[in-house]
């Protein structure tokens, strides 16, 4: 009975972790992207916010506020400085982190009208090879849409 149990939550695992194991075009793995074709109509230069938000600066700042606080007091007075400096740390690499690494970059939105008819609009770092008028590509679509030059 034991080994009919065990092996059926074994299956059972492994058909959850199965269906949850999906290939798709946005995780890398093979799929369908989506490819329209246009002109550019408008490129105008504008601000993009980075995604270095990784918490890597928390993380630092709040073992060096645990080191640090474990230098202070004995007992509940170093736990009390422990977490005190945890949190402080934390708090102060969060700061750092952003205030540094945190800055917007430089980029441009293009206007594009597809073949349709419709205006599309995608906002991408700066690709100088890029002008008003070029034939272009749109790959993907939302957030990691982007225009290249057809060739």
């Amino acid at each position: 009975m034991n080994i009919t149990v065990s092996r059926l939550m074994i299956t059972l695992a492994s058909l959850l972790l199965t269906a949850c194991a999906t290939v798709g075009a946005s995780s890398g793995g093979a799929g369908e992207t989506e490819i329209r074709s246009g002109r550019i109509e408008q490129i105008m230069p504008t601000q993009m916010q980075t995604n270095h938000d990784s918490g890597v600066g928390a993380i630092l700042g709040g073992l060096a506020g645990v080191g640090i606080g474990s230098l202070i007091g004995q007992g509940t007075g170093r736990d009390v400085a422990m977490v005190a400096g945890a949190l402080a740390g934390a708090a102060g690499g969060n700061y750092v982190e952003k205030k540094k690494y945190d800055r917007p970059q430089q980029a441009q939105q293009i206007i594009v009208r597809v073949r349709n008819g419709v205006l599309v609009s995608v906002t991408q770092p700066i690709n100088p090879a890029l002008n008003k008028g070029m034939n272009v590509y749109i790959e993907g679509t939302g957030n990691d849409a982007r225009v290249v030059p057809q060739s």
